[in-house]
């Protein structure tokens, strides 16, 4: 009695301990089989009874999980139970519980793997779509060609230095060739040339990355719209008497106005433009021969020599950003020139010349009207089936297209819902370099003749703005082909002594001339 009696605590105490380290070794199991501790210890873990090398608690019969005669994966908040009365004799009974609080079946050092990783790539895609979505950067649409096949403009912040455009350049393997501040809109512009043959839609593409560049565009080309030679009409200034030019010559001939000519080198000696090229800009930055193009397009808006222009009284300025070789103008010429006409007061600028789609020199029109100017432009010598041709479909832009002495269509004459108005265009007599005269053809001689009456109405009353000139001109037009506007003839042929009549503030203003009435279809 007195030797047994001292063994029951000692027998109590190895139970609890036998009970506290298979609480441990199931624990510790449950860890190594998620990747704790390297596989657990001793480099094969700690097995419960009848689990050594075995996946299965003592029976082996199904799968690890509570009840089923094993253990398995330790959820989130999970237990593991052991069998009534446990694994020997011990405190808790039977059904004792060990809970295990795992909120995650990842480790923790491969958790904080993944979820820098996604912050990651979810930095990278947050980026790459800030970059896909940056306005401004305009590759040429599928199917357009007319640019300079290896240069780009950028239009670059204000702040950046030439050597940082050059290092820029660099890195896109490109070579800057010019940049140009401007202020109409305000804007720094550089032209660059690519260096390895790959094609501008890609280079502008790849630039979207760099934040000092916040545009970049195809260098566009343009084309002035003159058609081939032209044979002679009767009477050879048939426009005159078709326009009643003769009778808005006594209320306007457009004294104190200045009209752009943005084309190629006017000859300004020519004995019809005495004394009215008041100023030359070179917009291409080489000096050319004088092109007949230039020097006709000048003639018939202000010619007063053997020839009479529409505003004979006007001044020129005569802008080259066109070359006498091909005949050919590029955005940043063009923009380059629209600059100068802006800042230098023209209160008309001719553009007898079509190409395609712009942004930039959208923006700068858009400007310029706002400014005041009155901005005409030729509908361009395509064709019918054409698309519109531009600066002329801009909306700020009065687009004129041409028609012969019996009022018929140019036939090369693109057609469109943009055409305002109709002028004479075909078979006219103007001047050229050298004191000479040529036969012109196409909707760049029309052009000029509206911006002659557009000069004519500036004179008659200051006042007018771009939408009212407009306005005027296309409601004192008469009507041709379809009634109504149409997209052939836009609202019909500007009638100048019409349009002059209507453009003074009050009637009784106009003194010495009764205004007559529009004459009858």
């Amino acid at each position: 009695m007195l030797d047994k009696q001292p063994r029951k605590p000692l027998t109590r105490a190895l139970a609890l301990v036998a009970a506290g380290a298979l609480s441990l070794s199931l624990v510790a199991e449950s860890a190594a089989q998620r990747g704790f501790a390297g596989g657990g210890f001793g480099g094969r873990g700690m097995s419960s009874p009848g689990n050594i090398g075995g996946g299965r608690m003592p029976g082996g019969d199904g799968p690890r999980y509570p009840g089923g005669g094993g253990m398995g994966p330790i959820r989130p908040g999970g237990v593991i139970m052991l069998p009534p009365g446990g694994y020997g004799p011990g405190p808790g009974g039977p059904g004792t519980v060990v809970v295990v609080d795992d909120d995650n079946d990842a480790p923790p050092q491969r958790r904080r793997k993944t979820r820098q990783t996604k912050k990651h790539e979810q930095k990278q895609q947050k980026t790459q779509k800030q970059i896909a979505q940056r306005s401004g950067f305009n590759p040429p649409p599928p199917g357009e060609h007319r640019f300079v096949p290896n240069e780009v403009l950028l239009n670059i912040g204000g702040s950046m230095s030439s050597p940082a455009l050059n290092a820029l350049a660099r890195r896109h393997r490109l070579t800057q060739l010019e940049s140009r501040d401007f202020t109409l809109p305000p804007r720094r512009l550089a032209r660059l040339r690519i260096n390895d043959g790959r094609p501008v839609a890609a280079v502008i593409r790849s630039l979207q990355q760099e934040a000092s560049i916040l545009a970049a565009q195809p260098n566009y080309y343009y084309s002035l719209e003159q058609g081939p030679s032209a044979t002679a009409a009767d009477p050879p200034q048939y426009s005159l008497s078709k326009m009643r030019l003769p009778e808005a010559h006594a209320l306007a001939k457009g004294s104190n106005i200045r009209v752009a000519v943005i084309d190629t080198t006017i000859d300004a000696q020519h004995p019809d433009l005495a004394g009215t090229v008041m100023a030359t800009f070179d917009a291409i930055g080489k000096p050319d021969k004088p092109h007949s193009h230039g020097t006709g397009i000048a003639g018939v808006i202000a010619a007063h020599g053997r020839l009479m222009g529409v505003a004979p009284s006007v001044t020129v300025l005569a802008i080259a950003a066109f070359t006498s070789l091909g005949s050919k103008g590029s955005s940043m010429a063009i923009l380059t020139g629209l600059e100068y006409a802006g800042t230098s007061g023209a209160d008309v600028i001719n553009m007898s010349f079509a190409g395609p789609s712009d942004p930039e020199m959208q923006l700068k029109i858009a400007t310029l009207r706002k400014k005041g100017a009155v901005l005409v432009a030729a509908a361009g010598n395509a064709g019918p089936q054409s698309r519109p041709l531009y600066p002329a479909a801009y909306p700020d832009v009065i687009a004129v297209t041409a028609t012969d002495a019996d009022d018929k269509l140019f036939d090369k004459a693109n057609r469109g819902t943009h055409i305002a108005v109709a002028a004479p265009g075909v078979s006219i007599l103007a001047a050229a370099p050298g004191e000479s005269y040529q036969m012109q053809s196409g909707t760049s001689f029309a052009a000029a003749q509206v911006s002659g009456v557009a000069a004519l109405l500036r004179e008659r009353n200051r006042q007018l703005d771009p939408a009212a000139i407009r306005r005027i001109l296309t409601s004192t037009a008469r009507d041709l082909g379809p009634a109504g506007h149409d997209d052939q003839f836009g609202s019909g042929l500007v009638d100048a002594f019409s349009a002059v009549s209507s453009a003074t503030p009050k009637a009784s203003e106009v003194s010495g001339t009764a205004a007559a009435p529009p004459r009858a279809n």
